[in-house]
């Protein structure tokens, strides 16, 4: 036989093994993980001194130069009555008062789906993935970089629905920008609960937007239902460095008065938002971390709340966030050992980076943010999947890239299996020395789920991967995110709810002319 010969022969035989390949890759039918219930230890690189000395000066910002709560005069009223040092808008807090006030914060708390099986317990040794949030623009699927629309968003919401290590449906995946800017959060909340029966993330960009989302959820759930139990988490940013705003503020209230979840999280750029030190960072983030979960408790006593942190680092050089770096990884680390502390459930990390494409640097940058995610002992990993250019883009293809890896993720968490199963004693001792194991009976039973199996990877020979059309990953992950989307079968849903929230949607729209500022 020719090499010639040779090489089609190999093709050949490639080509029929690349079929099968290519079904199991893109098949709709999907396995929906349930949240991660880590098995691993945590990560700690605090030592007790070091958290000590940042607790001591969060507890000095606190007191001393204060927190603004700004255009809200309500806040600071119930801060004065609290026991508080109100100043103007800035509020002073007496030592132990925060930590006081967030005694009543819950350690844990379900968030409940619409689908009971989708539920997601947040807070202990629990992990829950959800996608990118916020980004106004979208790289689509022909590459063209634009901004995002309600039919962007949509998608979004059904390749969370279809991805299987995605727990979580998100909030605004993308911000939809060709609907009015006062009615795009009813097209969004209805897409969530229409299109997906995940848990799902509600309005923050004004309390009447929140409160339009809870009234929404108790359409879905029933108002009694609602008011006794988490449907909803939403995503309250500090103001970083120090202040919480009236648009904040707002929501918070809404939410935690309704008994809702807050995510509050100060928004941090070390360098331009916090010192540019890891310990001065944390003690910024733990002080308005603090002030903001005691402020969800006095407005309601037991209402479920996550703390959380974004933080990055800046380019000293061109002033932009940078994503990846070892930085962020140590505060996160550091902030969630204070969480732990503290007895709350914890909000971080995701799959970050600055890269305009789905390439290199956002696999690498991604992976340095993915890692502590898993380690640092996070509960609610927002933008876990889809952020591309340091958040300024939703991407199709890194999404489902990046999915992938939350899949791998999972089986880490997981932790090291030493049951007699794991132990693989009779595999060993059927081998023996100087054979192999791929004929035993261990390995003959366990080799499908032995090894985690990426869905994108190509790990094939160079023959293989030529049959297969050259293709890059970026390029596999498109045929599977079209895939996903071409196959989205919405969940069932009571018909009579579905008709009482279109209307809803219907006649709020109705209420009020377009407004796009």
């Amino acid at each position: 036989m020719s090499e010639t010969g040779g090489r089609r022969a190999r093709g050949g035989r490639a080509g029929g093994g690349a079929a099968a390949r290519r079904a199991e890759r893109t098949s709709s039918v999907v396995e929906h993980l349930p949240y991660i219930q880590r098995k691993i230890s945590n990560f700690d690189i605090l030592d007790t001194e070091a958290m000590d000395i940042i607790e001591a000066n969060a507890d000095t910002v606190l007191e001393e130069i204060g927190i603004e709560f700004r255009d809200d005069a309500e806040a600071l009223a119930m801060w004065k009555e609290a026991g508080a040092d109100v100043q103007g808008e800035r509020v002073h807090f007496p030592k132990g008062l925060c930590r006081e006030l967030m005694k009543t914060a819950p350690s844990s708390f379900t968030q409940h789906a619409r689908n009971p099986e989708r539920s997601v317990e947040i807070g202990g040794r629990n992990l829950v993935f959800a996608p990118v949030y916020g980004p106004p623009f979208v790289r689509d699927l022909e590459g063209e970089r634009r901004y995002a629309t309600m039919e962007d968003f949509r998608n979004f919401v059904k390749m969370a629905y279809m991805a299987p290590a995605m727990h979580h449906s998100g909030g605004t995946v993308c911000e939809p920008v060709d609907v009015a800017v006062n009615k795009r959060h009813l097209d969004m909340v209805h897409a969530h609960m229409t299109l997906s029966d995940k848990p799902y993330m509600g309005s923050v960009t004004a309390p009447e937007r929140a409160a339009d989302t809870v009234e929404m959820s108790k359409i879905l759930f029933g108002e009694d239902f609602v008011d006794n139990n988490c449907v909803v988490t939403s995503l309250i940013n500090c103001n970083s460095p120090m202040v919480m705003d009236d648009t904040m503020l707002g929501a918070l209230k809404v939410y935690a008065r309704a008994n809702q979840a807050c995510i509050v999280s100060p928004f941090i750029v070390g360098g331009a938002m916090s010192p540019v030190t890891v310990a001065g960072t944390l003690t910024q983030v733990l002080a308005e971390a603090q002030a903001a979960i005691a402020f969800s408790q006095l407005c309601r006593p037991g209402a479920p709340v996550i703390m959380g942190t974004f933080a990055t680092s800046i380019s000293m050089q061109s002033g932009a966030p940078a994503f990846g770096t070892p930085e962020p990884a140590q505060v996160l680390y550091g902030a969630a050992q204070f969480a732990r502390k503290f007895g709350v459930p914890f909000r971080s990390g995701g799959s970050l980076t600055g890269s305009k494409l789905p390439d290199a640097q956002a696999a690498y940058e991604s992976a340095n943010t993915l890692q502590p995610t898993v380690l640092g002992g996070v509960n609610f990993s927002l933008h876990a999947a889809g952020w591309l250019e340091g958040g300024l883009v939703s991407s199709y293809e890194k999404f489902v890239m990046d999915c992938d890896q939350l899949a791998a993720a999972q089986k880490m968490a997981a932790g090291v299996d030493v049951t007699e199963h794991g132990q693989a004693m009779d595999a060993i001792r059927e081998v023996g020395p100087g054979s192999h194991y791929l004929g035993c009976d261990h390995t003959q039973n366990n080799f499908k789920t032995a090894f985690y199996r990426s869905t994108i990877s190509d790990n094939n020979s160079f023959e293989q991967w030529e049959v297969e059309g050259n293709k890059s990953a970026p390029e596999r992950a498109n045929v599977i995110a079209r895939k996903w989307i071409a196959d989205h079968v919405a969940p069932e849903m009571d018909p009579a709810k579905r008709e009482a929230l279109d209307a809803y949607v219907a006649r709020k729209k109705e209420s009020m002319p377009d407004a796009f500022t």
